[in-house]
């Protein structure tokens, strides 16, 4: 800091002239020398002083309008500045400028130096005072050598180190003590930024330098000008002193990006680990337009050198934060060869359909589809032609790192053949409130009404041991899953309907995988999914072996779904490899029970190599499980696409007729009664049909029904065996055929696209052949018992029937029927149509299903180092 002081200067007179100007202020400076210590001069001289003083100014006394104007000035001068004790007119550039001074007595001058500083600088300091004091004193007592002077203003510039300079040099030696720092930035938003499309509007992302090195790019927001990022994200400082550069671009598809304006930050005026939110103002180099500006949040952390060393080594968060957390090739590659995962967790989004989405193309529709981003991860998917409720139904996994953003960012676009993709809406949804290891359902609504998208979202994939689903943290508390039995107790059979039951499920280990890298290893994680509610565990690399010790919990919705376990093999670029799959139905789990499963085939028909230890406990309300038996089954979203061949078109035709055979067959019989093939069995038929179209009563149908249970109970428990499972040949595809089908698609697209038409009714044809068999082979498997617990519910079911019409007669059961039915729009106007029957024959399984559920024997492993043992 310089503060200037106005000396009064007693020069000895050399010549008069006219008009004489004063020494500038670098003159006197070099010619003035300060004095440590001054006498106070004597009277005599202070009067011969101002003596001459009216002598040399007697001629502009004379001119007093002049004279009182300069004295204002002089004085406001005064007022305005702390350390001026005397000056002159400011205009100095006027021909008839002379520089006047001031009478003022020494002692008041010396009062005005010692006094009280009403207009003084606080900043200054009592030894400055004395030191022009001194200099004062020091200048008239060298005068009194000369009575004739002239007075003459000049202004001396003192150089005084200020106390915030001193603090800023103490501060940066502070930071400079420390040899690696670690800039944690929290990119929040912009405002009021610049237009650089035709449209009005900007598409901006932000660059984040230091020494011209790319340390952070953000997100592009498109089509905003007050964008909100909400980016965290960590850049290594290797020096402090280095300025961070932030530099904003619109994002332009097939042209260079346009500068939106840029900043530094001096790093060196942050304090160490505080955090600090900055109002960073935009602007361009010969430009002084208002460009907008941008908010974050700027955390300097000083490290230690143990601290850089560990950022730069082999650990997985750490070479992540060292790569400013950017997936990699070789990242990932490094990560495999240390058998380790590099993510936190796996976040599977379920892209399940959208609405009132926004019109964008003149027919008032739009092609919609959707892009994912969590970091760098990105996924976009389908666009679905003309409509603005589309339905995907299509899935994405997106690996969570540590230290990045927890925004899931979606947005919509629409498809345009030629030309730039219409953008429809955005929103994000904030990870961190989602509970993990759970499936959450989430109707997303997007910005500014642009209407609602669904998705299912599971946070799960978490390693170490720090993780809620390691079996490492979890201990058995017998005490918690007697509080889980009583909230599924008789005494709340009526409360919450929709939960079932729990499910608890542990997946330790697997054994002989099959190999699916080229070094004859595997990279296995298991995928654990009950209809909709899909979890999964961490990845173990280099091994056939994999041992996960996971611990899942699923509510149950429906007490008839299947669990299904599958394998995968983790490969490059977010691929997987199918390694096995089971599938357990839940009225076959045994709580408590630990137990080896066979692995098959994607089809769960086929014996696949390698099996899996898994142990499950479940608990649920048999009351709450028969209300749901007769409600619409929840539909699985994520199923294989259903595609026409000739071998299931086949072999749904050979299921439908052998249901119409049985038919045709008792036809035939009733048909040889009338015929009289038989007298003994035409007469016993007539007399049985008279007994009982005469005693006939509504009640006698369930019972009948009751008597076919029976029956087929006792001859199923003669056999020891409560169905008889079909033949898996019949139920396999020739694969060989199915790949020359597919390699003379590839090649005749044409005549594909041709048939496209013919292709849609064969399939059409196809689904209600197979729907027409499954039906009958559903009625077939609930009286052979081949669930037990679903047959033991129709007899309870026919048992109340034939109560209810033996004691309500027809025609009030009828009333009722109807006065439910016309009514249940009225009173539940959300609620979907059914069919209680078929909703019960929904959960029945066909032929298929019974050969996909069924278990096979697995197969002894030896493990390598007992082999070796045994060898040796």
């Amino acid at each position: 800091m310089y503060t200037r002081f106005l000396f009064i200067d007693y020069g000895p007179k050399k010549k008069k002239e006219k008009g004489r100007k004063a020494k500038s202020s670098g003159d006197l400076s070099k010619d003035e020398t300060l004095s440590p210590t001054a006498s106070p001069p004597t009277v005599s001289r202070r009067k011969k002083l101002w003596d001459s003083f009216r002598k040399s100014t007697e001629r502009i006394r004379g001119k007093s309008r002049e004279r009182k104007g300069i004295k204002s000035e002089v004085e406001n001068l005064c007022g305005s500045q702390p350390n001026i004790f005397s000056t002159s007119n400011l205009n100095r550039n006027s021909p008839d400028y002379d520089v006047l001074f001031a009478p003022v007595e020494l002692q008041h001058r010396i009062m005005q130096l010692n006094g009280e500083h009403s207009h003084s600088d606080p900043s200054l300091t009592p030894q400055i005072a004395d030191l022009q004091q001194d200099t004062l004193l020091q200048q008239i007592q060298s005068d009194s050598q000369d009575i004739d002077i002239d007075s003459e203003i000049s202004v001396v510039e003192n150089t005084i180190p200020s106390i915030q300079e001193g603090s800023s040099r103490q501060h940066q030696s502070n930071l400079l003590q420390h040899p690696f720092f670690q800039l944690v930035v929290l990119l929040q938003e912009g405002r009021d930024l610049v237009i650089r499309d035709s449209c009005g509007t900007s598409d901006p992302y932000v660059k984040f330098k230091i020494d011209s090195k790319l340390l952070h790019k953000s997100r592009i927001i498109y089509k905003n000008l007050n964008p909100r990022w909400e980016e965290k994200f960590t850049i290594p400082v290797e020096d402090v002193l280095k300025p961070l550069s932030i530099k904003v671009f619109d994002y332009d598809r097939a042209m260079h990006d346009d500068s939106m304006g840029s900043a530094t930050i001096d790093l060196t005026t942050l304090e160490p680990n505080v955090t600090e939110e900055m109002k960073v103002m935009l602007s361009e180099k010969g430009k002084s337009t208002y460009m907008g500006y941008i908010i974050l949040q700027l955390t300097l952390t000083p490290k230690t050198q143990t601290d850089k060393e560990n950022i730069v080594m082999k650990d997985s968060k750490d070479i992540t934060e060292s790569k400013f957390y950017r997936r990699s090739t070789k990242l990932t590659e490094t990560a495999r060869k240390m058998k380790m995962q590099i993510w936190s967790s796996v976040v599977t989004v379920v892209l399940v359909e959208g609405k009132n989405l926004l019109p964008m193309d003149d027919n008032g529709f739009s092609d919609p589809y959707v892009k994912f981003r969590l970091g760098n991860e990105k996924y976009k998917s389908k666009f679905k032609p003309n409509t603005l409720n589309p339905r995907w139904l299509e899935q994405f996994d997106l690996r969570m790192y540590d230290d990045q953003t927890k925004c899931l960012e979606l947005t919509v676009y629409d498809h345009d053949v030629a030309g730039k993709d219409d953008f429809m809406g955005r929103a994000t949804i904030d990870l961190s409130n989602i509970k993990n290891e759970e499936t959450h359902v989430i109707e997303q609504q997007l910005e500014d009404g642009a209407g609602m998208v669904k998705i299912l979202l599971t946070i799960s994939g978490t390693s170490g041991s720090e993780t809620i689903s390691d079996l490492a943290n979890y201990t058995p508390n017998p005490r918690e899953r007697e509080e889980i039995v009583q909230n599924y107790g008789l005494l709340k059979s009526l409360s919450n309907l929709k939960d079932v039951g729990w499910l608890q499920v542990k997946v330790f280990k697997a054994q002989g995988l099959l190999s699916a890298d080229i070094g004859g290893k595997s990279d296995p994680f298991c995928v654990v999914e009950l209809v909709n509610s899909r979890l999964q565990t961490q990845t173990e690399y280099k091994t056939l072996n994999p041992q996960w010790n996971k611990i899942f919990t699923f509510n149950i919705k429906d007490l008839h779904s299947v669990l299904e376990v599958t394998v995968f093999d983790e490969d490059r670029d977010k691929k997987v490899e199918f390694l096995g799959k089971v599938g357990i139905p839940l009225l076959k789990i045994k709580p408590g029970e630990r137990k080896w499963y066979a692995l098959k085939d994607k089809k769960l028909i086929r014996k696949k190599k390698g099996k899996i230890l898994i142990e499950m406990d479940i608990i649920f309300n048999h009351i709450k499980a028969a209300i749901r038996t007769v409600n619409p089954k929840e539909d699985k979203y994520m199923q294989a696409e259903q595609k026409f061949k000739i071998s299931v078109m086949k072999r749904n035709i050979n299921r439908v007729s052998q249901i119409v055979s049985s038919f045709v067959e008792t036809g035939k019989f009733i048909q040889s009664c009338f015929d009289y093939e038989s007298k003994p069995r035409s007469i016993t038929a007539f007399i049985v049909y008279v007994m009982v179209v005469w005693n006939f009563e509504l009640y006698m149908l369930p019972v009948t029904l009751l008597i076919i249970f029976i029956k087929n109970l006792i001859i199923a428990m003669v056999m020891d065996n409560f169905v008889k499972e079909p033949s898996s040949e019949d139920y396999v595809d020739d694969d060989e055929e199915e790949e020359e089908e597919d390699k003379e698609k590839e090649e005749k697209k044409s005549l594909k696209e041709k048939l496209q038409a013919i292709q849609e009714v064969c399939l059409q044809v196809q689904q209600t052949m197979d729907m027409i068999a499954c039906l009958g082979e559903r009625v077939k498997n609930t009286f052979n018992w081949s669930i037990p617990w679903l047959s033991t519910l129709a007899v309870i079911f026919l048992l109340l029937g034939a109560i209810i019409c033996y004691l309500i007669p027809l025609r009030m059961l009828l009333l009722l029927w109807g006065i439910n039915k016309f009514t249940k729009k009225l009173r539940s106007p959300n609620a979907i149509p059914n069919n209680e029957i078929l909703d019960f024959l929904s959960r029945v399984p066909c032929d298929l299903e019974l050969l996909q559920n069924r278990e096979y024997r697995p197969e002894n492993t030896i493990n390598p180092v007992t082999a070796k043992k045994k060898a040796l």
